[in-house]
């Protein structure tokens, strides 16, 4: 479960991350441009040596995201 603070009480989240990893490697991009609507992202959604694919972005609300595909999954 999770929440935020109503209205004028609302702060943005600092010094963490949320990490989602998917399997299917279109349903992590679809993720990672929903997350990053609105938001700005940090580090495209690209091939890494240590992943398919892996992006970080903020969304709309200041939350810092972390959505992978790992290379195992793939080959």
């Amino acid at each position: 479960m999770g929440a935020d603070m109503a209205g004028d009480c609302y702060q943005p989240p600092q010094g963490a991350q949320i990490h989602l990893e998917y399997d299917d490697p279109e349903q992590a991009e679809r993720v990672f441009n929903a997350l990053s609507d609105g938001g700005s992202i940090i580090m495209p959604f690209a091939e890494t040596f240590w992943a398919f694919r892996f992006g970080m972005t903020t969304d709309r609300f200041g939350v810092q995201w972390m959505i992978s595909n790992q290379i195992e999954h793939c080959q």
